[in-house]
């Protein structure tokens, strides 16, 4: 299911892959016997602090811990380059639960909109320092 697919269009921050390579955004996969399973990316906002762009896994590498190796990887590359926060956008409705729970686990807490983002009642808004 796409992100689109369950949030209306002005409350979806999704980048599309142009702007991705445009902005900078570090782009990290995991891969299985050449397979990519899961996909994130880091787009720096200011010399230390980034925002973590949604991650992928594919459905069939559901469940098995992608997504949080993923995620730790991520992390490190932002404190080996030096960041000292990463936050995050997350959509509020249910199907994101799975996705705040993996990010709670790994540090991040609930915060205010941060970068160009403003309030909005779809959007759950995560920071951790590193």
């Amino acid at each position: 299911m796409g992100l689109r697919s369950v949030s209306p269009e002005e409350s979806c921050h999704v980048m599309d892959p142009d702007s991705l390579l445009d902005s900078g955004v570090v782009l990290i996969g995991v891969r299985h016997l050449g397979a990519l399973l899961a996909v994130g990316g880091l787009k720096n906002l200011t010399t230390d602090h980034a925002e973590l762009k949604p991650m992928h896994t594919v459905a069939e590498a559901r469940g098995q811990g992608v997504g949080q190796h993923l995620l730790v990887a991520l992390l490190e590359y932002a404190r080996a380059a030096g960041l000292k926060q990463v936050s995050l956008e997350a959509g509020a409705a249910d199907t994101f639960q799975s996705s705040h729970r993996l990010y709670a686990a790994q540090g991040f807490c609930e915060c205010l909109p941060f970068g160009d983002y403003a309030l909005d009642p779809l959007s759950v808004f995560m920071t951790r320092t590193i």
